[in-house]
């Protein structure tokens, strides 16, 4: 399996990364995938990735709660980043509307400039979208024919959102431990999306799935997520297992990292 999602480089794994990654790797990992935050973020997802080559592939992008008035400043950094080194994506990038709406055109106005990136390098991107579906919605119709693909990270929609983001385009649905929780109606959108389109995530250290639902996640989870998908849909968690791992190696092109 791998982990399409997560942030193992933060500072709640600082004490027992080891350990973190011994876990996954005995839960049947064969990868995990990084994700960006920040500025601030940058050194300490490259560190992990040198210190686990084989294991931890890395993507870049500006989260959009990070995006604030020196967005550029930002965006200066995280691009000099993506001439320099591989990353397999443009990530986590999008619109968050939940925490604090006081810079939504800022927020749109970054997304837009990584999306930008993502066509001119031929990358996914990996899009958070909280509380925010219509507006990124508004946005991705401006790229339906600029090649943009990728996944909809840590997705909570229903039926009606799957319907909206196939015709956007070439989408993703990254699963996690929400799929497990007891008042999630995720499960019942899982049909729409099919397994053809679907990627497992942990997005640890947040999100854990029941039963360490408020504790820190990790990776070694996923099999949980895994489990609730296969009984979701109907299917052998082994089966879950094999097509998910696929539709990550495929968009991401993991090929040229293994």
């Amino acid at each position: 399996m791998i982990d399409t999602h997560a942030h193992l480089y933060l500072e709640q794994f600082r004490d027992d990364v080891e350990a973190v990654v011994t876990r996954a790797k005995a839960a049947g990992l064969q990868y995990v995938l990084l994700p960006n935050v920040d500025a601030g973020t940058t050194e300490a997802l490259m560190t992990l990735v040198d210190k686990y080559p084989d294991f931890m592939i890395p993507m870049m992008g500006l989260h959009p709660c990070s995006v604030n008035t020196d967005y550029q400043q930002e965006l200066d950094h995280i691009e000099a980043l993506l001439k320099k080194h591989r990353f397999c994506a443009i990530g986590e990038i999008g619109i968050d509307l939940y925490w604090d709406a006081t810079y939504m055109k800022e927020q749109e106005r970054v997304f837009r400039v990584q999306l930008d990136w993502a066509v001119a390098l031929g990358k996914p991107v990996v899009i958070h979208a909280r509380d925010s579906f219509q507006e990124i919605f508004t946005i991705l119709k401006d790229y339906k024919h600029k090649d943009l693909f990728g996944v909809f990270h840590s997705f909570t929609g229903g039926v009606e959102e799957v319907k909206q983001i196939k015709a956007l385009g070439n989408f993703y649905f990254g699963i996690n431990g929400i799929v497990t929780f007891k008042n999630s109606d995720l499960k019942y959108a899982l049909s729409e999306i099919g397994i053809e389109s679907l990627l497992l995530e942990t997005d640890a250290p947040y999100l854990a799935p029941t039963p360490y639902r408020g504790r820190r996640n990790e990776s070694a989870y996923l099999p949980m997520i895994r489990d609730a998908v296969a009984n979701a849909l109907n299917l052998k968690s082994a089966d879950v297992a094999k097509i998910t791992t696929g539709n990550a190696v495929r968009l991401f092109n993991l090929h040229t990292f293994i």
